[in-house]
C-alpha cells in the first residue's frame, strides 16, 4: 500500500505539472485571432476579428476571454478533482478502491476530462506521448471504477473481461484518432457506457448492502445529471440556430455550464466514498425528478402559449400583443401548484411505490386512531400498520402491565 501511496504523490506532481507548463499556451490560443471560417474558429475556440468586436461591446477584453475561456474554466474543474482526490487519499487512503478511486479523480480532472497540458503538446510534440498515455489511462480506469465500485470486486465475475475490452477499445480511440469510422466508435461507446449502467443496476439489485446501495446511489446520480446535462447543451448548440450563432458569449456560458454539470461526478463519488452516514439521497432525486419535469412542462406550456396566442391574435387583428406574455405568465403561475402535486404524486407511485403506499397506511391509520377506543383493535391493526410500512422479519407488541393499586391505609 506504501508503494501505491508513492505513486500517488508522483502522479499528482506530474498532472499538475504539465497542466501548469500548458497554462501559457492554452492562453495564447484563446488570445490569439483566428483568421479561418467562422466554423472552424467556433470549434477551435480562438476569437475572430467579429468575436474580438462583440466582447469589446460587451465590455470583455480579449485578455479576459482567454484566461477564463482558455484556462481558467478547466483549471478550476481540473483543482476541484484534485481536491477531492487528496482529500480521499489523506483520509481513506488505506482503503483499496478508495485509494484507486482517488488515482481515478485524479487522471480525470487533469488529463481526461480536463487539462491544459494539451495545449503544451500541441506547441510542443515531445509531450504528445505522455499526455495522450494520461488521457488513455484516465479513460481506462474511469471505466474500471464503474466495474468495481463500490467494494473493489468485479460483480460479476465476467466483468473483468469487460474491463480488458474497454482498455483495447480506448488504444485506437485515443492513440489512432481518425483512423475508424466515427460511426463505428460512437456504438461501441454507447454499448460501453450501456455495460457500465447493467453492472451498476445489477450489483444494486443483487449484491450491495444498504450502504453501498446508497452509495451507488449518490454516484449514479451525479453521473447521470452530469451526462443529461452535457448532451442537453451539446444538442441546444448544435440544433437551436440562435444559440448556436451566439459567439464568443456564447462559447463561455456554453462551457462554463458543461464544466459545471461535469463537476457533479466528482463531487457525487468525493460525497460517495467519505461519508459514512450518506446524507439521504433519495429526496435529493426525487426533487430533482420532481422540479426538471415540473420545470420542462412549464417552460412547454409557456412557451406554447405565447406562440400560440401570438398566431390567435395575428390571425384575427393582423398583430401580436404583450397581452399574450401576460397571460402565459399569469397561467404558469396558477399552474404552478397543481401542477407539482399531480407530477409528486406520479414520481411517487412509480418510483417509490412503496414509500407512496406506506404514506397512505399512515394516514388511514392516522384518521383511525381518532374514532377508535377498543384497545384491542388498536393494537391489531398497530401491527399491521408496521408490517406493511416498515416489512420487518418478525413484529410483536408488547403492553406494560398496569400497576397495582397501592391500598389506602385504614383508619
Amino acid at each position: 500500500m506504501r508503494f501505491f501511496r508513492i505513486a500517488w504523490v508522483i502522479l499528482a506532481i506530474i498532472i499538475l505539472g504539465l497542466d501548469a507548463a500548458g497554462i501559457p499556451y492554452a492562453y495564447e490560443d484563446y488570445a490569439s485571432l483566428c483568421t479561418q471560417g467562422a466554423r472552424v474558429c467556433a470549434e477551435d475556440g480562438p476569437l475572430t476579428p467579429e468575436g474580438v468586436r462583440e466582447l469589446g461591446e460587451l465590455g470583455i477584453s480579449r485578455s479576459f476571454y482567454a484566461a477564463y475561456q482558455g484556462v481558467g474554466v478547466e483549471t478550476t474543474f481540473t483543482l476541484v478533482c484534485f481536491a477531492v482526490a487528496a482529500v480521499i487519499f489523506l483520509r481513506r487512503s488505506d482503503e483499496r478502491m478508495a485509494l484507486f478511486t482517488s488515482f481515478v479523480l485524479l487522471l480525470f480532472g487533469g488529463a481526461g476530462a480536463a487539462g491544459t497540458m494539451r495545449a503544451l503538446a500541441e506547441a510542443h510534440p515531445v509531450f504528445w506521448f505522455p499526455t495522450t498515455l494520461l488521457d488513455y489511462v484516465s479513460q481506462v480506469c474511469f471505466g474500471i471504477f464503474f466495474y468495481l465500485f463500490p467494494d473493489g470486486r468485479f460483480v460479476p465475475r465476467w466483468t473483468r473481461w469487460l474491463a480488458g475490452a474497454s482498455a483495447l477499445y480506448w488504444v485506437p480511440a485515443t492513440f489512432l484518432t481518425g483512423s475508424f469510422s466515427e460511426s463505428l466508435f460512437s456504438v461501441v461507446f454507447f454499448i460501453f457506457l450501456s455495460s457500465l449502467v447493467l453492472v451498476q443496476v445489477y450489483r444494486y439489485r443483487r449484491v450491495s448492502t444498504l450502504e453501498q446501495r446508497q452509495q451507488t446511489k449518490w454516484v449514479v446520480f451525479g453521473f447521470t445529471v452530469a451526462l443529461v446535462g452535457f448532451t442537453a447543451i451539446l444538442l441546444l448548440a448544435s440544433f437551436v440556430p440562435t444559440l448556436r450563432d451566439t459567439g464568443p458569449v456564447g462559447l463561455m456560458v456554453f462551457g462554463t455550464l458543461i464544466y459545471a454539470f461535469l463537476l457533479l461526478i466528482p463531487l457525487s463519488i468525493g460525497v460517495a466514498i467519505l461519508r459514512s452516514r450518506l446524507y439521504d439521497i433519495d429526496m435529493i432525486i426525487n426533487r430533482a425528478l420532481v422540479y426538471g419535469a415540473l420545470t420542462a412542462l412549464l417552460v412547454l406550456i409557456y412557451v406554447g402559449g405565447v406562440i400560440g396566442s401570438q398566431y390567435v391574435l395575428r390571425a384575427l387583428t393582423g398583430q401580436g400583443s404583450t397581452l399574450a406574455i401576460v397571460a402565459s405568465t399569469l397561467a404558469i403561475a396558477a399552474l404552478f401548484s397543481p401542477l407539482r402535486r399531480r407530477i409528486q404524486g406520479s414520481i411517487d407511485r412509480l418510483f417509490y411505490r412503496r414509500k407512496y403506499d406506506a404514506a397512505k397506511t399512515l394516514e388511514e391509520f392516522s384518521a383511525k386512531l381518532r374514532d377508535e377506543t377498543d384497545l384491542d383493535s388498536l393494537n391489531s391493526e398497530l401491527l399491521s400498520v408496521v408490517r406493511d410500512t416498515m416489512q420487518p422479519e418478525h413484529v410483536s407488541l408488547w403492553l406494560r402491565p398496569d400497576a397495582e393499586p397501592k391500598s389506602r391505609p385504614t383508619a
